[in-house]
């Protein structure tokens, strides 16, 4: 079952990381690949309120470490 996290629960997580250290989108567990951020975009005022995060190419292979941490191996 999918997970939506919340903004307030990515903050808190990204609140521990160094603040110059690059972000990336790990997708898609078949083809492990790390992936550009974009834009961050947020839809207000409906229902269906969310953030969007927009990729930006490809970024090369998810490292093999990761790829463990997120059970992906």
């Amino acid at each position: 079952m999918p997970y939506a996290l919340t903004v307030g629960q990515l903050i808190r997580q990204l609140q521990t990381a160094d603040p110059e250290l690059p972000v990336y989108l790990a997708v898609n567990p078949d083809w492990p690949y790390a992936h550009h951020i974009a834009r961050v975009v947020a839809l207000t005022g409906s229902e269906t309120g969310a953030v969007y995060v927009a990729e930006n190419g490809q970024a090369g292979v998810l490292p093999h470490s990761i790829r463990t941490e997120l059970a992906w191996s």
